[in-house]
C-alpha cells in the first residue's frame, strides 16, 4: 500500500526513512523528537523531502529524481493533528464541509449525514469550535479528514492533548473508522497502548530513522525504552462478544474466542454487542490444569512462543479463533511449571482486573 525511502534535512536533524507498509492499519511509534512528525509531514506534502521516493497504492506522491511532487491537496491525503485546528470562524458543520466542498461529486466518498452518523456529531453541527471540548473538537477534525475521501488518513498524536478520559471517547471512533469505512490509516502516537488498540502492527522510529516495521510481539525487543524496563505492563487487547448480562449478581456474561467469561456490568451493554477489553500481560496466571478456585475466567489455550521480558518471561498462548493471549510470568514460574512450546494451559484471569474503552454507545448523539 504505502511504500517510501526518502531523506529530510532540517536544521539539526537528518532523517531518513525507508519502509514498506503493506498492512491497512499500522501505528508509528517512538519517543517525541523521534521524527514521528516529520514523517507525517512528508506524506502529505506539507515538507519536500531532500531525495527518494513516496509511492501510495501504486500513485507516485514524491520522486526526486524525476521531479515529482505533487502537493497536499492533489495526495487524497487526510491528515488529523494533535489540537484539531479547526477553523474558529466556522461553525461545525462548515468545518466538516470544508474540503468536501472542494470535490468534484464524483471524488466523493462520503456524505456529509454519514459521517455525522458514525462519529455522533449532530447535535454539534451549529456550534463554534470555542464551544466543543476537547473531544468533540478531535471528532470533528477526524470527521473534516474523512469527509475529503482520502486514500490514506494520517493521525498525528491524536490523543495526545486529551485527558483519559476523552481519550476513551475517541478511541472507539477511530477503530470505528478503522471497521466500518475499512479506510487505511496510519496513527503515530508515543503513547504504546493507543496504538495497540487500533493494530499489532508498528514501525519503529528512533533518531530520525525506521528501526523496524511487523508485529509488535515479533519486534518487541526493537521497541525504543523496551531494554530498560521502560515498557513494564503489556496489555492485551481482545474483542468479546456480550452473551447476557445479570445485574442482579452485578455481571456481564461474555465469550472471548469463543470461551466464556465473567465480567463486571457495563449498563450501557447489550447482548450480541462486540466489545474491547484490556488486560495486562501481568495479571494473566498460568496453570497446567484447570484450577478448582474462586477466579472464573479460565481459558484453556496452546503456547506458541517464550520472549524473553524483563526478569520473567512473556508467555503467548493461542485460545482459539486467531487470539493469541500474552501472560507475564516470572522464570521461576517457568522451572516450576516446566512449560514447553506447544503444550496446553489455562489462562487463569481475574474478573477485576479487566479493563474498558467506553463504547460509543456512552457518547451523546
Amino acid at each position: 500500500m504505502l511504500e517510501l525511502d526518502i531523506a529530510v534535512r532540517r536544521k539539526g536533524f537528518d532523517a531518513h526513512f525507508a519502509v514498506e507498509i503493506k498492512e491497512p492499519v499500522s501505528g508509528v511509534f517512538g519517543a517525541s523528537g523521534s521524527g514521528k512528525t516529520t514523517l507525517l509531514h512528508a506524506l502529505s506534502g506539507l515538507i519536500r523531502p531532500d531525495s527518494g521516493r513516496i509511492v501510495l497504492s501504486g500513485n507516485v506522491l514524491f520522486d526526486a529524481e524525476s521531479g515529482v511532487f505533487l502537493p497536499p491537496e492533489q495526495r487524497r491525503i487526510g491528515l488529523v493533528f494533535q489540537d484539531a485546528q479547526l477553523f474558529p470562524h466556522l461553525s461545525v458543520r462548515d468545518n466538516l464541509l470544508f474540503g468536501y466542498r472542494r470535490l468534484s461529486p464524483q471524488a466523493r466518498q462520503f456524505e456529509l449525514k454519514e459521517i455525522v452518523g458514525l462519529l455522533h456529531l449532530g447535535h454539534l453541527l451549529e456550534r463554534r469550535p470555542i464551544a466543543l471540548s476537547g473531544g468533540e473538537k478531535q471528532r470533528v477534525a477526524l470527521g473534516r479528514a474523512l469527509l475529503s475521501s482520502p486514500l490514506l488518513l494520517l493521525l498525528d498524536e491524536p490523543l495526545a492533548s486529551l485527558d483519559d478520559g476523552l481519550k476513551r471517547q475517541i478511541l472507539p471512533f477511530l477503530r470505528r473508522v478503522r471497521d466500518e469505512i475499512a479506510l487505511p490509516m496510519l496513527c503515530v502516537s508515543h503513547a504504546l497502548d493507543e496504538l495497540l488498540y487500533l493494530s499489532p502492527v508498528l514501525t519503529l522510529i528512533e533518531g530520525g530513522h525506521v528501526l523496524a516495521h511487523g508485529h509488535y510481539l515479533d519486534i518487541l525487543e526493537r521497541l525504543p525504552g523496551y531494554a530498560s524496563g521502560e515498557f513494564s505492563e503489556m496489555k492485551n487487547f481482545w474483542p468479546v462478544e456480550i452473551v447476557a448480562l445479570e445485574p442482579d449478581d452485578g455481571v456481564v456474561l461474555a465469550k472471548l474466542a469463543g470461551q466464556p467469561i465473567v465480567m463486571p456490568v457495563r449498563s450501557a451493554w447489550s447482548p450480541g454487542q462486540i466489545v474491547t477489553i484490556a488486560v495486562k500481560a501481568s495479571m494473566i496466571a498460568l496453570a497446567r490444569e484447570r484450577v478448582v478456585c474462586s477466579i472464573q475466567n479460565q481459558l484453556f489455550g496452546r503456547i506458541t512462543r517464550f520472549i524473553p521480558h524483563k526478569s520473567g518471561m512473556l508467555i503467548l498462548v493461542d485460545i482459539g479463533d486467531g487470539i493469541e493471549l500474552v501472560s507475564e510470568v516470572s522464570e521461576r514460574s517457568v522451572e516450576r511449571l516446566a512449560l514447553q512450546l506447544g503444550e496446553t494451559v489455562w489462562c487463569l484471569i481475574k474478573s477485576q482486573v479487566f479493563e474498558y474503552t467506553d463504547t460509543v454507545e456512552n457518547i451523546e448523539s
